[in-house]
């Protein structure tokens, strides 16, 4: 009996040293892959090496951003949806690849709310709505009168077919009932030049991309796209307050996991994100340019990103809008 005693208490022993080394080693043990799907110097890009920064220095291990763009961003979304769930790889995601792109794209090879985990909300980049200072509109009123006056008449541009500029103002023309053309760009910048050189008169994108030709005089703003006015532009209404009540259509990101990815390593990570978004630094970072800071918790990103998804489908088929 005694024997036994000691077998048994021996296998117990071999039993719990086995658990124990199962059990992984705290989270992070080596470097994380954040996927940008995006070309390197845009806003998502950017906010990916921000925030890379900060978990870098906090936990000692190096966040390596990864750009890999293509299809709108579903190659890079693709390829982390695909990855090992073990929060070693994650997805810097914005309204295009974890909202938009479903109904974009009838063969989205991942979908936004079963193939991820939401982590963490990073930032809101409200639109902002300009013309060339030739338009006879000084507010949004005047500009949907003179759009209604002269139907299909007026240019518009954007950084591509799908881009979150082309859905703003899609949205904005559902909402008012107004007809523009569409002129799609390469990119924003392109579309920003040719506004300014007077080829195009209406331009509805991110705050970064226009602030410093409002504030030297080059284009002309009349609304912001967020419910609240931006720091940045203190003194332009919001399309709500033009009179277009509860209209909003802002650009926002967020951080996304493969799904089954732990849930204390998720958790993990909302911490950090968090933190490092309430830091005096990043949050004056982002409102230079026009963006706000958006933190909150996992479930908060995941109710935004179905909520998302059903708003701007209606607009992508009323729009008639296609992916380049």
């Amino acid at each position: 009996m005694k024997g036994l005693s000691v077998v048994a208490l021996l296998c117990l022993g071999a039993a719990a040293h086995s658990t124990a080394t199962a059990q992984p080693a705290t989270y992070p043990t080596k470097p994380i892959r954040l996927v940008v799907p995006f070309t390197p110097g845009g806003s998502t890009d950017i906010l990916a090496r921000a925030i890379g920064q900060e978990l870098t220095r906090a936990w000692g291990q190096s966040v390596i951003v990864d750009n890999v763009p293509g299809a709108g961003g579903a190659i890079g979304a693709d390829k982390v949806a695909k990855a090992p769930a073990d929060g070693y790889t994650l997805l810097m995601g914005h309204i295009g690849t974890l909202a938009v792109n479903p109904s974009l794209y009838p063969k989205l090879p991942y979908n936004p709310l079963k193939d991820f985990a939401p982590v963490a909300g990073v930032a809101r980049v409200p639109n902002v709505l300009v013309v060339h200072p030739s338009v006879p509109a000084k507010d949004v009123r005047e500009l949907v009168a003179l759009a209604k006056a002269k139907p299909g008449q007026l240019n518009y541009g954007s950084g591509g077919n799908g881009s979150a500029a082309n859905l703003a103002t899609e949205y904005f023309k559902l909402q008012t009932g107004v007809s523009m053309v569409h002129i799609p760009y390469k990119g924003t910048a392109p579309a920003v030049t040719d506004l300014i050189g007077g080829q195009i008169q209406v331009l509805f994108t991110g705050a970064p991309a226009v602030i410093g030709h409002i504030k030297s005089g080059q284009l002309r703003a009349l609304a912001v796209s967020s419910p609240k006015r931006l720091d940045a532009l203190p003194d332009l209404p919001t399309v709500a307050e033009s009179g277009y009540k509860d209209f909003e259509a802002d650009q926002w990101y967020g951080v996304v996991a493969p799904a089954g990815t732990p849930r204390e390593v998720i958790s993990k990570l909302n911490v950090q994100i968090n933190a490092a978004l309430n830091t005096p630094e990043l949050k004056a970072r982002l409102s230079a340019e026009g963006a706000v800071a958006m933190p909150g918790t996992p479930e908060a990103l995941g109710q935004l990103m179905a909520r998302e998804i059903t708003r701007w489908k209606p607009v992508i088929t009323s729009g008639r809008v296609k992916a380049d």
